[in-house]
């Protein structure tokens, strides 16, 4: 053995760490850094926050690019992400605690909070739709982004949770209680606005309104200190930026990105106008740290906000696989869950977790594995359904081979 050889070793013991796990740990940097620095130059994405934590430890982390092209602000660490559906975790884990105190049952039909929400089958019969069904996506409900120009979605101008500021709590629901369900509750499963509706639902069950309900129960608990229904430091917050050559152009109010059969519509200020509803689906913002703080308690058993076997059944597939669209995934509470990864064509572990944001964010966690991955970009639909999300979980799963 060389004397370099000897001393890193002996380095690479005094850490607690073996010359293995350094080894993959320096693989992981140079993998991670080439798909980040290549989507870069490439101009695929504008700039992102990664971070990478194996059994509590973060061995990865890394803020690239610009959170603001047009002024020249560097992303950073601790850069504020509209977090889109990144939010419907955090919602789930407090409905979730309102479940063990009891406030709210699974099996409670919705209608006992939201007298007035009885959206209708085409035969014009309005059947109960319970709590669990919210969770789960199986209400019968829909986003209009996944709906066909001209649907009753896009005639009565529903709000998808990322769009239109300063729509009113009672407005949105009075829209989408006109739409028709797309099947009978329970008897299907849509990506939907469910939790959009839970989260008012949850307000009227405890008289609390959902952003402080949400602190109190989760980020609060955890010190997720950025995390909220607001922007809590705007000279920390990112712009936004779309897909587009030779290189991503700025979002604004009004932006539509094309997505079949629908069309996505933003407005990247929506949190700055204390008038728009509480999305319980897409209305939250925050860091990629504090995410990963809230992963890595799910992932470890919930404590100090839920009791293990609360996470345990949120983990499990709630629903068969295949959820729409994504072979081999079923669905849990709060997130998708990989059942056959063969099917899914990944080397994510069965009983992997995940799920990301429209805005350009992906996340998962392989409990099998210890491991939790967060990925947060300012550029859609790249960092959501390019080829970046599935560069940057290779890579991860690479530097173990």
């Amino acid at each position: 053995m060389t004397t370099f050889a000897i001393v890193f070793a002996l380095v690479a013991f005094s850490l607690g760490n073996s010359p293995a796990l350094v080894a993959r740990e320096n693989a992981l940097q140079e993998r991670l850094d080439s798909v980040i620095d290549s989507a870069i130059a490439e101009k695929r994405i504008v700039g992102a926050v990664v971070l990478v934590a194996r059994d509590g430890k973060i061995v990865y982390r890394r803020a690239a690019g610009l959170a603001d092209r047009e002024a020249g602000k560097p992303m950073t660490d601790d850069t504020i992400f509209n977090y889109s559906s990144v939010t419907k975790p955090i919602v789930t884990a407090a409905a979730m605690k309102l479940i063990e105190q009891g406030r709210i049952s699974l099996y409670d039909p919705v209608t006992k909070w939201l007298p007035d929400f009885r959206p209708k089958l085409i035969d014009g019969g309005a059947p109960a739709i319970t709590v669990r069904q919210l969770l789960t996506h199986t209400a019968g409900l829909s986003y209009r982004f996944t709906e066909a120009p001209g649907s009753d979605y896009d005639l009565l101008n529903i709000s998808d949770g990322f769009d239109q500021p300063g729509l009113s709590r009672e407005e949105f629901m009075r829209r989408l209680a006109a739409t028709r369900l797309r099947y009978p509750p329970g008897h299907g499963w849509k990506y939907s606005l469910s939790l959009d509706v839970l989260g008012l639902a949850m307000e009227r069950a405890t008289g609390e309104p959902l952003p402080q309900l949400v602190e109190r129960l989760v980020t609060g608990p955890l010190g997720m200190r950025d995390t909220a229904f607001r922007i809590a430091d705007r000279s920390r917050a990112s712009a936004y930026y779309v897909d587009h050559k030779p290189r991503p152009t700025r979002m604004v109010e009004g932006t539509i990105v094309p997505l079949q059969p629908g069309v996505l519509r933003f407005a990247p200020d929506r949190l700055d106008d204390p008038n728009s509803y509480p999305s319980g689906g897409a209305g939250m913002a925050g860091t990629a740290g504090d995410f990963l703080k809230f992963l890595e308690v799910m992932r470890s058993g919930g404590a100090p906000i839920l009791k293990p076997r609360t996470v345990a059944a949120m983990m499990r597939a709630q629903v068969a696989a295949p959820i729409a669209g994504a072979p081999g995934d079923g669905f849990g509470f709060g997130w998708a869950v990989l059942v056959d990864p063969v099917a899914a064509t990944t080397p994510q572990s069965p009983g992997t977790i995940h799920w990301g944001g429209v805005y350009g964010h992906i996340w998962f966690v392989d409990p099998a594995l210890k491991l939790s991955v967060v990925a947060f970009t300012n550029t859609t639909l790249e960092g959501l359904f390019g080829g970046f999300p599935s560069n940057v979980r290779d890579a991860v799963y690479a530097a173990d081979e």
